[in-house]
């Protein structure tokens, strides 16, 4: 073969190496983790609506709850206050190990039921789907470590960021972008709920949200009716449902602090951390509407979903 043959077979090779090598490139980058994960979720019945559905239960009226595995994700000297009878003490960063020790179903147990809905939702994405929270927390099973009733208030109650008005018109944004060096799906769910648990409850109070509701958008997981007749933050939109397979997340603008609250903040608590497991920069409203605003609508029914007799004197074991 000739030089000037072998020059020209070199020169049709190199475009087809190049194209090989870009297209190889082009494969791993244009790979969405976010897509790839959402698309699971949803295939595997783990929306939001399930994760949120039954999730809470009261504290029973005789105190047994000897059919749960009880998680208390309290502090140690908060569990040595008072705590569950046979409860077994974790931090939240290592909830999935204590989970993995059961041989019942999970209760997890925090002081308002805030923390613990936020873990409960981390647990059933992780493949416990009879977790549940204790509703209210340890606040509802024993008055003297009842930390709901100090947190009820009005601080909503003549700020002129509390209005009436009509839902803005929701908007469809880009989902957001998070990286993954895995790109089987059920790695990327196990990646992620690590990382949330990692970084802990995500929370914002009442009255700093009013002072700059324009530097975060804010969703009031509402229904229409009480959106208006109870009011709200200026500017909240009301996505409600809000789930991942008919698309209402990407009502959600990514490129800010997306704030949930509803009644309790025990729902937002976990709405919340499923947001940040398939990637938004979210964060639950502490107390939802209790703290807001603890009034009344048109129809004379109050918004405040705790009373202080709704704290039982169930039996607590001091110590650790």
């Amino acid at each position: 073969m000739n030089k000037l043959m072998r020059f020209f077979l070199i020169l049709a090779f190199v475009p087809a190496l190049i194209l090989t090598s870009c297209k190889k490139d082009n494969d791993e980058s244009t790979f969405d983790a976010q897509k790839a994960l959402t698309t699971y979720l949803v295939a595997n019945n783990l929306d939001i609506n399930t994760i949120i559905g039954g999730f809470v239960m009261g504290a029973p009226a005789d105190g047994d709850v000897s059919a749960k595995y009880v998680i208390d994700i309290r502090t140690a000297d908060e569990f040595a206050q008072g705590h569950i009878l046979n409860a077994h003490r974790s931090d939240l960063k290592d909830l999935l190990t204590e989970a993995a020790k059961a041989d019942k179903p999970r209760l997890v147990v925090c002081k308002s039921g805030q923390t613990a809905t936020h873990a409960v939702a981390l647990l059933r994405l992780s493949g416990y789907p009879d977790a549940q929270a204790l509703k209210w927390g340890m606040s509802g099973w024993n008055s003297s470590l009842d930390i709901w009733s100090s947190n009820i208030g009005s601080v909503a109650e003549g700020n002129a960021n509390w209005v009436s008005t009509a839902a803005p018109t929701n908007l469809t944004f880009e989902s957001p972008d998070f990286n993954s060096a895995d790109t089987i799906p059920a790695n990327i769910l196990k990646a992620r709920v690590s990382a949330v648990l990692e970084e802990g409850f995500k929370s914002v109070q009442p009255a700093d949200v009013l002072a700059n509701p324009g530097n975060y958008f804010i969703n009031n997981y509402f229904s229409e009716t009480d959106y208006t007749g109870f009011g709200h933050v200026n500017g909240a939109y009301r996505i409600n449902p809000l789930l991942v397979g008919e698309g209402q997340v990407n009502y959600l603008d990514p490129s800010k602090e997306v704030l949930t609250y509803c009644y309790t903040g025990q729902t937002s608590a976990a709405i919340t951390a499923y947001l940040r497991v398939i990637g938004y920069n979210a964060k639950s409203i502490m107390w939802g509407m209790n703290r807001f605003n603890n009034a009344s609508n048109a129809w004379g029914e109050s918004v405040n979903k705790w009373k202080p007799t709704m704290s039982k004197n169930l039996p607590i074991v001091t110590g650790n």
